[in-house]
């Protein structure tokens, strides 16, 4: 029997802030796994956390499943469990990246069943080890262009 849950691992890193960035995501289900990463050559981390979430969820085909995001950012933990309500109560004014929040926003609502959990960052979480090490490949990868 397949199992009903998606885990979404997620990790956004920049060189210098803003600067070159990366970000990654982990899909996991059923025992298998699917990378997908990606690279900007002038962002900040935050969009790279907020782009990592964005693409993942993207990716995933099944949207009557479960899904939990794993983020080591408290801004998009707590940007899409807590802050967006009062975003868009006030019409998105004075919200940094509100393009990326509105993306997120709107794919969020296709899942019945989502929740983000915060993962400490560099705490020895494969998962998020993982995505941090492909993150960080991809925003060294424009320098190499």
């Amino acid at each position: 029997m397949a199992e009903k849950t998606i885990r979404l691992f997620t990790d956004g890193a920049c060189s210098g802030n803003p600067g070159p960035g990366g970000w990654a995501a982990l899909l996991v289900w059923n025992g298998l796994e699917k990378m997908i990463s990606g690279y900007e050559p002038d962002t900040t981390n935050n969009r790279m956390e907020l782009t990592a979430v964005i693409e993942g969820l993207k990716a995933i085909k099944h949207r009557h499943y479960k899904v939990r995001v794993f983020t080591d950012s408290t801004y998009v933990q707590l940007g899409i469990s807590q802050w967006i309500h009062q975003w868009k109560k006030r019409n998105w004014k004075k919200v940094k990246n509100p393009d990326l929040w509105q993306t997120l926003d709107k794919l969020v609502s296709r899942f019945p069943d989502i929740r983000f959990e915060h993962v400490e960052a560099h705490a020895g979480h494969p998962e998020n080890e993982r995505c941090d090490k492909e993150a960080r490949k991809q925003s060294k990868k424009f320098n190499n262009k």
